[in-house]
């Protein structure tokens, strides 16, 4: 077993097996093992690979996988216009696809229990970490990257959740309240800037690839001033990850998700799965293709496993230029046999299928693009938009950017998706909402968007008529077990 594996489970012995309230019970034993834990390098750089751990790989039972595995783009795929439940006699995504869950959810559980024992680890190794003899460039950098992943966490939980337990420490009280939004984005907000000032500016190969950098921060930090409304700071901090020259739009919207461009030009901070690339990763495989690619493909193609839990909807396929790369890319509607035949299918999202990589399907080593580079200038677009009460050159030369980019159809550029131009800020508002909705199918985004938006309930009206999207579901509900665990989680939230 090797020593990051070792750290991971001696971790989540210590942090993972328990709810969040659980997590905050205070333990003698686990006091002294706080206490005498850091004593060498290792000890710190192992303790940051514990909150990457949880991230992306399993957690102990009750819950599976870890933060991103599934629970987490499931979830805010299924509350939106984006996809349909088709994994069948599992209610819990029923509910989400048509905006009947409650508080009981299995799925929202999942993120809510892996957040927190996430944050947890975080809190472990900023406390503990300072305490190392070791490079002060290198300490510095480990503290970067666990503000980072606590800042990352607590921005999901925030934006779907509202007031959450806002945990810092290592001896929290045993039955916390809720805080407020402002506090919340405040920590999160100093974390970031405390990342973005000590990072790295990269990684290569082999050292530390897949971890968090200073770009990273940077780009998180724009979109939480995005999501408050403060449109000058995301600007500027946009502005200052593309001066950067770290990073590049890959000139195919294809490559962007083949297997070999893994935390390559366009990644900003990925979820990783697998050990493509050498990245940093704690978990064999991750579930995209099984859950996404359509089962026709595993009835004509031997050893493939594709089961077609959740779908794209019509709405969303029909929405797109036929021409559009992404397109193609993104969604699939036809299944080709080993004999040749084709058999027609809902659509269904492919995008994390590299068919050359893997040719089975299955099980991936694709990642979760949290962060790409695409979104740095469809951010700047919008904030330059609301700043301005309008568009201006610069927002138009930023989404065209993107346009252009999905004009390649892997071997010229189409005369399709025209450069916007000339637009009211309503109607570039509206073109910016579609741009995402093209650019990030299948990446956890889309909820987010249409709430910042506030278009949730027309825009799911319009893609799925039997779902019955309300003004409360701009949040999620607090999970029902914590609240029975923890009576200073109440009042629940508004609608639940």
């Amino acid at each position: 077993m090797n020593n990051r594996i070792y750290y991971f489970l001696l971790m989540s012995l210590i942090f993972g097996t328990f709810s969040c309230t659980d997590i905050l019970v205070e333990d003698p034993q686990d006091q002294i093992f706080v206490d005498n834990y850091f004593e060498t390098e290792n000890d710190a750089i192992s303790s940051v690979n514990a909150i990457y751990a949880i991230l992306n790989s399993t957690s102990l039972p009750p819950t599976f996988g870890g933060v991103y595995h599934s629970s987490y783009w499931v979830a805010t795929g299924l509350a939106s216009d984006e996809m349909e439940n088709r994994f069948v006699g599992v209610l819990e995504y029923d509910q989400l696809e048509t905006f009947t869950h409650t508080a009981v959810n299995g799925t929202l559980y999942d993120f809510w229990q892996n957040a927190y024992k996430g944050i947890s680890n975080a809190n472990f190794a900023i406390n503990g970490i300072p305490k190392v003899n070791m490079d002060e460039t290198r300490k510095a950098s480990l503290l970067g990257e666990a503000h980072f992943l606590r800042a990352l966490l607590y921005f999901d939980l925030v934006r779907m959740f509202g007031q959450v337990p806002l945990i810092i420490d290592i001896e929290p009280p045993l039955f916390p309240v809720k805080s407020a939004t402002a506090d919340i984005y405040a920590q999160i907000k100093q974390d970031l800037q405390f990342a973005a000032d000590n990072l790295v500016d990269s990684y290569s190969r082999g050292d530390g690839l897949g971890r968090a950098t200073s770009g990273a921060a940077m780009t998180l930090l724009a979109k939480v001033h995005l999501t408050l409304g403060a449109w000058d700071d995301c600007i500027n901090l946009c502005n200052a990850v593309i001066a950067s020259g770290r990073y590049e739009l890959w000139e195919d919207f294809a490559d962007a998700f083949r297997i070999a461009n893994e935390n390559g030009k366009e990644a900003i901070f990925n979820i990783g799965f697998g050990d493509a690339n050498g990245a940093i990763s704690f978990w064999e495989v991750g579930q995209f293709n099984v859950r996404l690619l359509p089962k026709e493909l595993s009835q004509q193609i031997p050893g493939v496993n594709a089961q077609g839990w959740q779908v794209a909807t019509q709405n969303l396929y029909n929405s797109y230029d036929a021409n559009d790369r992404r397109r193609a890319v993104t969604l699939m509607t036809q299944v080709f046999a080993l004999d040749g035949t084709v058999k027609n299918v809902e659509p269904h999202i492919r995008k994390y299928w590299d068919e050359e990589s893997e040719p089975n399907a299955g099980n991936t080593e694709n990642d979760l693009p949290y962060l790409r580079y695409s979104d740095v200038f469809l951010m700047k677009a919008e904030a330059i938009n609301e700043k301005n009460n309008g568009p201006n050159q610069e927002a138009y030369d930023a989404v065209n950017t993107i346009r252009k980019r999905a004009r390649f159809n892997g071997v010229e550029e189409l005369d399709v998706l025209p450069d916007l131009g000339n637009l009211s800020y309503e109607a570039f508002k509206t073109a910016l909402l579609n741009e995402r909705r093209w650019e990030f199918t299948g990446e956890g985004k889309r909820w987010f968007d249409l709430v910042r938006y506030g278009k949730l309930k027309e825009k799911v009206s319009e893609a799925k008529p039997n779902a019955q999207p309300m003004d409360f579901h701009s949040l999620f509900p607090i999970p029902q077990e914590e609240l029975d665990l923890n009576q200073n989680l109440l009042p629940q939230n508004q609608g639940y």
